[in-house]
């Protein structure tokens, strides 16, 4: 028997195909073997990229190889590794400070430790409260006491195992026994107080009800409280997550009646991480502020309630006929309330102090050493965690095995690789933001790039992170299957774009990369301390329903999350490959062109705010001469009329023009140089070790010391979170948050502070554009 190796070329490189004739069990066995080994030895020889692909930050000399290697990665990837992973990982309760927790901690280090990692666990001392006490009924006009719990489902046997399980709570509720009105306020965003005021409508000294969406959960209760109310329940309402959306699990993936969302209140706007120790590490002996002192810490009682629980609630309520961007799925009429309706809430915690398990491994650069790309994903859940975080979890421990198989083929990264599984990032971004703080001199000093994941299902590929990585993030989107169409990632997400209407995506060369909020682990690498950072996941075909509750299983995310696990791979592709791209490129493969037009869009987006919030004052305070507002009233409803507003002064944002100018001439002119020195093969050794260095100090450059005012924990000057906005990003914040809360001598103060960081980052990228000439 004689076999044939035949050679099919697709994609700019050989796929082999062994044809095996009738032979004897032994010499076919052999012989494949044989022809198995010849065919690697092959594909080294002709395995050959895109003649027109370049890779940004490689010279043209290395780029065949850097192929090479990133073909052989996702050889070694397997999906059903991850999926065994998963189902292990998520077969206990793995809350914070949870038994299942630490032994996923240590079966990550083991697992690293066997792939050829440096793994070791390093231990933090957080605060972390758990319900004592928990107790909500409607005293009036009638009675109904509040379930508070998730029911088990036969058909899912692990919501059985309900050891060790957080219940439905918010942590960093304030302790509480309060008993007044009720009052729905919708999503309890500053626009819903802004109808309620017009309503005449108060919440102080009552207890107001709203449902998810719209904002971070803690916004919604430091908003209640800001307005007078003495607790807040908060609901998820089926128009959003629930029946109307479609089947509810265990039949769906959509939020049964009695799940309910958990989650932290955590004030993460003002600093991430443990509340007791701000701005440095939470080691055993730290010194602790009293719980009384901390500012990020909830000071009413908050309870979150399944819409089962809710409904009795809102049923109850009498007042005015909420608007109808207020009203929900539930079978009722929605009131806002007070009315009759009154309702009792008493919850106690037990406030002490959790061990939380960062797992860090390490590859050591063999040219690089003390230049750092680091990757990191969360490990624990509110209960089970199965999507959030496990999903992209197993992604990371797939990329990590394929790189110790690439350690066995003799390659060793140019710079060191860091790979971390964070613990307790639920309850406030602990894990990432203690180690953070404790290696921070260390960090700013070696720091290259935190690519961070935090879950993932089927779907487009997101991608966020700072615009210096857009460029290398396209290559890798374009060079990459999607598992379902086989057309590229990138592709597939630009046809999502244009079939929505987004006509910016047929022409772009390149699809942009959206700037990072917070509420997840990027949050003290990027805003912190500075270092380029991005977030990758796969989105709009997984399903909601599981989120933050007892069915966020295992069986849940196999059914409706990524079924196969195909997508799951794909992220490890999507990640492994810009980890590699970061860890061998001769140049660090930042690309200024598009961070400086960003900003250009940034400052074009504060100006025209201004000039919008100057006319609608003064056509508003026109109104309110004309009585405008009070003629067209209804006068059978409540109404109140507003009052004229002050003035806004125009800003002076030239400096900031001035400064992006400069940081585009000196960021289009490094990229020109830079694909130049790369395409000519002209880069000596010392003269990209020179470059990289001072990329880094580069990276830097966009933090302010002092930070921003009032928020000095956060000192990237280009994108942090507002206080009312949660999660979501507000871009050259000293700025925009300022001229949100109207404080116009601070935005005008800030501007010429903001135009100084972007010079300094001019200056620095100056530098950079020396060494290449």
């Amino acid at each position: 028997m004689r076999g044939k190796i035949s050679s099919l070329t697709t994609n700019g490189y050989s796929n082999f195909i062994i044809i095996i004739k009738p032979g004897s069990y032994m010499n076919n066995i052999k012989r494949v073997s044989l022809l198995l080994g010849l065919s690697i030895i092959c594909l080294a020889f002709t395995y050959k990229p895109t003649q027109d692909h370049p890779i940004w930050g490689f010279s043209k000399d290395h780029i065949s190889s850097e192929y090479l290697l990133e073909h052989r990665f996702d050889s070694y990837l397997n999906r059903k590794d991850m999926m065994k992973w998963l189902q292990f990982m998520a077969s206990q309760p793995n809350g914070d400070g949870s038994p299942h927790d630490s032994i996923n901690a240590a079966y990550v280090a083991q697992k690293m430790n066997k792939w050829g990692w440096d793994a070791k666990i390093v231990k933090y001392y957080v605060l972390f409260p758990t319900p004592r006490e928990q107790e909500l009924e409607l005293v009036a006009p009638t009675h109904y006491k509040a379930k508070l719990r998730e029911p088990s489902f036969k058909q899912v046997p692990v919501t059985y195992h309900r050891n060790h399980e957080l219940p439905p709570y918010n942590a960093f509720s304030a302790d509480g026994d309060v008993t007044g009105k009720l009052v729905y306020v919708n999503q309890g965003i500053p626009g819903d107080y802004d109808y309620l005021d017009k309503l005449g409508i108060s919440v102080k000294g009552k207890i107001v009800i709203v449902r998810y969406g719209g904002s971070f959960r803690g916004v919604k209760a430091k908003l209640a409280y800001e307005h007078g109310a003495i607790g807040c329940i908060i609901y998820s309402d089926p128009k959003d997550d629930g029946y109307a959306r479609g089947d509810v699990y265990p039949d769906g993936p959509w939020r049964p009646k009695y799940g309910v969302q958990r989650g932290s209140l955590l004030d993460i706007t003002k600093y991430a991480g443990d509340p007791l120790t701000p701005g440095y590490a939470a080691t055993k002996n730290a010194k602790r502020i009293p719980i009384k002192d901390a500012p990020t810490i909830m000071k009413i009682p908050v309870q979150p309630i399944s819409y089962a629980d809710a409904l009795p609630l809102l049923k109850a309520l009498g007042g005015p006929v909420a608007p109808a961007s207020w009203r929900g799925a539930l079978p009722i009429t929605y009131h806002i309330g007070p009315g009759a309706a009154k309702v009792h809430l008493k919850l106690t915690f037990n406030w002490k102090l959790v061990t939380d398990f960062d797992t860090i491994a390490m590859i050591k650069g063999s040219e690089y050493p003390d230049q750092w790309v680091i990757r990191g994903n969360h490990r624990d859940g509110w209960v089970f965690g199965a999507e959030d975080p496990l999903s992209s979890l197993m992604a990371e421990l797939g990329e990590a095995k394929a790189m110790g198989q690439l350690l066995k083929t003799g390659w060793r990264p140019k710079r060191t690789i860091i790979y971390c599984s964070w613990d307790g990032e639920e309850p406030g971004l602990f894990g990432s933001t203690e180690w953070v703080e404790q290696h921070a001199e260390e960090l700013q000093k070696k720091g290259v790039a935190y690519i961070n994941t935090d879950d993932s299902g089927r779907g487009f590929l997101s991608m966020g992170g700072s615009p210096v990585i857009q460029k290398m993030l396209n290559e890798v989107a374009s060079d990459i299957k999607d598992p379902e169409t086989n057309v590229s990632i990138l592709r597939r997400d630009r046809l999502r774009m244009m079939v929505s209407g987004n006509s910016h995506a047929q022409n772009a060369t390149e699809l942009p990369v959206h700037p990072l909020g917070s509420g997840s682990d990027f949050t003290p690498f990027l805003q912190h301390i500075g270092i380029s950072s991005m977030d990758l996941g796969f989105y709009g075909e997984n399903y909601g329903g599981y989120y933050h509750s007892l069915y966020d299983t295992y069986d849940h995310y196999m059914r409706f999350g990524d079924p196969g696990f195909h997508y799951g791979v794909t992220l490890a592709e999507s990640v492994g490959h810009s980890i590699l791209r970061f860890a061998d490129a001769d140049i660090i493969p930042f690309g200024f062109r598009d961070f400086s037009n960003d900003l250009g869009k940034y400052v074009d987006q504060l100006k025209k705010q201004n000039d919008v919030m100057r006319k609608d004052i003064k056509n508003h305070n026109k109104l309110v001469s004309l009585h405008a507002y009070k003629t067209i009233a209804n006068p059978s409803r409540p109404f109140v009329s507003p009052q004229k507003e002050d003035m806004i002064p125009k800003l002076n944002f030239s400096p900031l023009y001035e400064a992006v100018k400069n940081v585009k001439h000196y960021s289009a002119l490094y990229d020109s140089l830079l694909a130049n020195n790369l395409n000519n093969g002209t880069l000596s050794t010392k003269k990209a070790a020179d470059i990289n260095k001072q990329l880094i100090e580069t990276d830097r450059a966009l933090t302010y010391s002092k930070g921003l005012p009032g928020t000095p924990w956060f000192k990237h000057e280009i994108y942090a979170t507002g206080p009312t906005t949660g999660y979501s990003v507000k871009t050259l914040p000293a700025i925009h948050i300022a001229m949100d809360a109207k404080k116009w001598t601070v935005a005008q103060q800030q501007i010429p502070v903001v135009a100084g960081v972007l010079n300094h980052f001019a200056d620095e990228l100056q530098n950079a554009v020396n060494e290449l000439k």
